[in-house]
């Protein structure tokens, strides 16, 4: 029998994520891979979703997403970030960023068309690239001065004649950048100039640390009317596994993107979006103490890391730090990452299996921090054995 998957899915094999999860399962790692914390959320939110359950709320929501979520959307993005979006017909509830990303993807690129990404990028951008049968064009992020950035004059020459969209995450996962007004305002002058939409992955706009400011690019000039702004509670509020995020855009993108969505999922769970829209509105003190955990966290790991050997590139945002695997000896990250449980008991991510270009990233591994205190302190002690020689 033929190959039965089609040709342009099959680069696509199990993500790194769940390779190396159940690598961790396998060999009873400590996983510092996946992104996902090992506590969970607000109580009360908790509390909400099972209320929710219990009250009979378990058939089909509303296609578009349950008002209450919507308004809870429209009211948290006007007041937090001065954007106003009808809850009806300006918003829609997806399952998860993941799908809101794809939708958007499917629904607005042609085959052909080109979409731009900040490499290294999430991996489901790639896949989603690939099932619209578009075409991905590749900007890469360097270190610059402790940081990940891009070069303007390279974005710029990314650009072409059917290049239909630009996709932006901020704060970046894998790197931990969170884009500056500067590079921002690069990024909506090309948009503009190329009459291009700008689909923006948001879902760590709540967890920046240090100074760092999260900007919509919804909110520059003349980018409103041509960006699907993409966010989630997942993230926010520690729940991953509910799988609950929101598209915001103008009427005619939101109905392009529903139009691809009801053909997904047809709607998304009816209880976590209550618990969610609850939280939007009354847990905001809970996300700020999550903030300054999460930075604490972050200072932890990298002290650690540092002090095992690697060298460690400070994240503004996200979950995640990168290091540099060089000067322990090793220039390969996927076969560090694959030797990683033998060698110390740990699970990390290979960075560069981010990139188009994977010579850009293969020094790079990134390793997660939303994790108990005590778990990264009994990682960083394993991690001291690279340094050590076993």
């Amino acid at each position: 029998m033929n190959e039965p998957l089609v040709a342009r899915m099959r680069e696509f094999g199990t993500t790194v994520f769940a390779e190396m999860t159940a690598l961790a399962v396998r060999t009873g790692s400590i996983n510092l891979g996946q992104g996902f914390p090992d506590t969970d959320g607000p109580p009360a939110m908790l509390d909400k979703a099972v209320e929710a359950i219990r009250s009979g709320l378990n058939q089909y929501p509303p296609g578009p997403g349950m008002p209450e979520l919507r308004q809870a959307v429209s009211d948290h993005h006007k007041d937090r970030y001065g954007l106003a979006y009808d809850p009806d017909g300006e918003i829609l509830v997806t399952v998860g960023a993941t799908e809101a990303i794809t939708s958007a993807v499917l629904a607005l690129c042609e085959p052909g068309d080109e979409v731009i990404a900040f490499e290294p990028y999430y991996d489901s951008y790639a896949a989603a690239i690939a099932m619209a049968q578009a075409v991905r064009r590749p900007v890469t992020l360097r270190p610059v001065n402790g940081r990940f950035t891009f070069d303007p004059a390279e974005l710029r020459a990314a650009v072409g004649p059917r290049t239909r969209a630009i996709l932006v995450n901020s704060p970046h996962n894998p790197t931990g950048t969170v884009f500056t007004r500067e590079e921002l305002d690069e990024i909506a002058a090309v948009c503009a100039e190329h009459d291009l939409i700008a689909i923006t992955d948001e879902v760590y706009e709540h967890l920046t640390f240090d100074d760092a400011e999260h900007i919509p690019l919804a909110t520059l000039p003349g980018m409103r009317e041509r960006t699907v702004m993409i966010s989630s509670a997942g993230k926010t509020f520690s729940a991953t596994g509910w799988k609950t995020g929101w598209i915001c855009a103008p009427a005619p993108l939101v109905t392009a993107a529903q139009t691809v969505k009801q053909f997904l999922t047809f709607t998304a769970n009816a209880p976590w979006q209550v618990a969610v829209a609850y939280a939007l509105r009354h847990e905001t003190d809970w996300v700020t103490r999550l903030r300054a955990d999460l930075q604490a966290k972050r200072d932890r790991l990298m002290s650690g890391l540092s002090a095992a050997g690697f060298e460690v590139l400070r994240p503004a945002g996200t979950y995640f730090v990168q290091t540099d695997i060089r000067p322990l000896g090793f220039t390969d990250g996927l076969d560090l990452t694959r030797r990683l449980p033998e060698l110390a008991g740990v699970v990390a991510i290979p960075t560069q299996v981010f990139y188009d270009h994977a010579e850009a990233g293969r020094h790079f591994v990134r390793f997660a921090f939303c994790k108990r205190d005590e778990v990264i302190d009994e990682a960083v002690r394993r991690l001291t054995r690279l340094a050590s020689g076993g």
